[in-house]
C-alpha cells in the first residue's frame, strides 16, 4: 500500500463532481492526491492550503503539469476564508477537508508524531511555531494535563498517566516519543480486546492540542459556509469521533437540524434560524470493504457532504 493513499477519493469525486471552469478549496493538501484528482477530472482551478511546509515541493511538481490551475498556499486551514480572498477568490464551488495526521507525517521519525520510531516529541504540523508536544509533557500542570488526555483522547487513565508524567519529569526531562510510549503503558495495561496500542490515545490528544486541530475545523467549517456559493459542495473525511462530532453538529445545525439527546431518535426540526446548507445524507458515508483490505487507515473514516443553499451565512459560531 503507498503511504500516500487518498482516503475514500472515489466518493470524494463522486460528491464533489468536479466540473470545467469551477473553483475548490482543498484544505488539507498534504500529498496532493485530492488535488490531482480534481485538476484530473475538470479543467477546473483547485486552491490547495498545507500549513506544512514539506507540502510545497509536492505543490511544485503538481504545478509543473497544471500550471495555473493549481494554487497552493501554506497556511491553515482554520484561515481558509482570509486565506482564498487573498488569493482573488471570494465565492467558491467545492470545499474539501481530509482532516487528521497524514501517513506521510507519521513516516517522518523526526515530526515525532508517532511512537513506532524513535524522535523527538515534537508534532507540530509546521514546525516552525508554537509550541510542541515536548512543551506540553513538560510544563503542564497535571490536572491540565490530564484533562487533555482526558478531552483529546478519550483516555479512561488518563489521571494516572498525568501522574506518573509528572512522576517521571521531575527525575529528568521526557523528550522523545519511546519515552513518553514507555511511561504510558507502565501504568495503562494493554486490553486483550483492544488491539490499540495503549500509548496511542495519549498520542493522539497531545497532537490535537499541540495543533489546535479540532478549533482549526470548525473555523474551515464556518469559512467553507461563507465561502461556497449556492449550490457549492462541502466534503469532509474525518478518522474519529471528537472530528466526526463537529462536522456532524456543524452540517445538522446549519442544515435546520439539531441532535436530540436520545441516539435513538430522529434529528429534529430547528426552526430558529435560516438553514444555510442542504444534506445529501443525514448518515456518514463510509469506505467499501474494498478499500478497507487494501488500506486500513481508512477503515474509521467518514465522509460527510453538504451543500450550500442561498440563505445567508450564520454570524459568529452559533
Amino acid at each position: 500500500m503507498s503511504a500516500h493513499y487518498s482516503v475514500m477519493l472515489e466518493d470524494v469525486i463522486a460528491h464533489l463532481a468536479p466540473q470545467d471552469g469551477e473553483v475548490y478549496v482543498d484544505g488539507t493538501f498534504g500529498a496532493g492526491g485530492y488535488t490531482k484528482a480534481f485538476l484530473q477530472s475538470a479543467d477546473c482551478t483547485v486552491i490547495a492550503i498545507d500549513r506544512d511546509p514539506t507540502a510545497l515541493a509536492t505543490a511544485e511538481k503538481l504545478q509543473e503539469e497544471f500550471g495555473k490551475r493549481l494554487i497552493f498556499i501554506q497556511g491553515c486551514f482554520g484561515d481558509a476564508l482570509e486565506v482564498v480572498q487573498a488569493a482573488g477568490f471570494n465565492r467558491v464551488d467545492g470545499f474539501v477537508l481530509d482532516v487528521g495526521v497524514s501517513s506521510m507525517q507519521i513516516d517522518q521519525a523526526e515530526r515525532g508524531f508517532s511512537f513506532r520510531y524513535d524522535g523527538p516529541l515534537d508534532m507540530r504540523m509546521d514546525g516552525s511555531q508554537g509550541q510542541t508536544a515536548q512543551d506540553i509533557v513538560n510544563n503542564m500542570g497535571e490536572e491540565d494535563l490530564a484533562n487533555i488526555i482526558y478531552q483529546y483522547g478519550e483516555e479512561r487513565l488518563s489521571r494516572r498517566i498525568a501522574k506518573r508524567i509528572v512522576m517521571e519529569r521531575a527525575e529528568e526531562p521526557i523528550t522523545s516519543t519511546l519515552q513518553l510510549a514507555d511511561i504510558i503503558r507502565s501504568v495503562v495495561p494493554k486490553s486483550p480486546k483492544d488491539k490499540i496500542d495503549p500509548a496511542t490515545r495519549t498520542f493522539q490528544a497531545l497532537r490535537i492540542a499541540v495543533n489546535d486541530e479540532l478549533g482549526e475545523l470548525s473555523r474551515a467549517l464556518q469559512a467553507a459556509e461563507k465561502l461556497l456559493k449556492q449550490a457549492g459542495r462541502l466534503v469532509v473525511v474525518s478518522f474519529h469521533s471528537l472530528e466526526d462530532g463537529i462536522v456532524k453538529s456543524f452540517m445538522y445545525e446549519r442544515s435546520g437540524y439539531v441532535s436530540n439527546n436520545s441516539r435513538h431518535m430522529p434529528p429534529s426540526q430547528n426552526i430558529a434560524a435560516p438553514s444555510s446548507f442542504v444534506l445529501k445524507k443525514r448518515k456518514a458515508y463510509e469506505p467499501s470493504e474494498t478499500e478497507v483490505q487494501e488500506n486500513a487507515r481508512s477503515r474509521s473514516a467518514k465522509l460527510r457532504v453538504a451543500v450550500r443553499n442561498d440563505a445567508d451565512a450564520w454570524e459568529g459560531n452559533q
